[in-house]
């Protein structure tokens, strides 16, 4: 009996879950509190209000001048996670390591030698900062989503990718 009642709400939660925003001091249908008592003032309150659940961490995104920053002070570590056959047709962001997403899981587990050997650069330590790049965006989230599941916490990806990178060095 129990199990049939619980039965009629197994699709209500995940798409509660998929489509809400978390809010702090949000209430269920019902509950006391309402969103409109929530104090604007509260520090991230912005942040919270829009942020929907993802499985990466959040700030995760780099924009064109944070990476050129970046890779002018050596700070971070740029992977680049397209196809070698890309990298020769289109090009490459200077100073990135070339590793294809099918091989990023195997790759970020490899020993020091052997990544070095195998992919030209050193291997980043879980506390580095890492930047994923791809061509447009989608492969990068997906490397920055298997990092984090490695244990990599200063992780980023480069959403305009290659695209909004030539662009940009064009218009300079």
């Amino acid at each position: 009996m129990a199990l049939r009642r619980c039965w009629r709400y197994t699709g209500a939660a995940p798409r509660l879950l998929w489509n809400s925003t978390v809010l702090p001091g949000a209430s269920v249908p019902g509950g006391r509190r309402s969103v409109s008592s929530l104090d604007s003032s509260q520090p991230g309150y912005k942040k919270l209000l829009l942020r929907r659940f993802t499985s990466g961490p959040p700030d995760t995104d780099v924009n064109y001048d944070q990476l050129k920053k970046l890779l002018a002070e050596r700070k971070s570590v740029v992977i680049d996670v397209r196809e070698p056959w890309e990298l020769r047709e289109f090009g490459v962001i200077p100073g990135s390591i070339n590793i294809p997403l099918g091989q990023l899981n195997n790759a970020l587990q490899l020993g020091p030698g052997e990544f070095k050997e195998k992919y030209g650069g050193e291997m980043p330590q879980q506390t580095d900062n890492i930047v994923f790049s791809c061509l447009a965006g989608i492969r990068s989230k997906i490397a920055l989503d298997t990092a984090a599941l490695l244990g990599y916490k200063d992780i980023q990806h480069y959403p305009g990718g290659w695209e909004d990178w030539v662009n940009k060095e064009q218009q300079k």
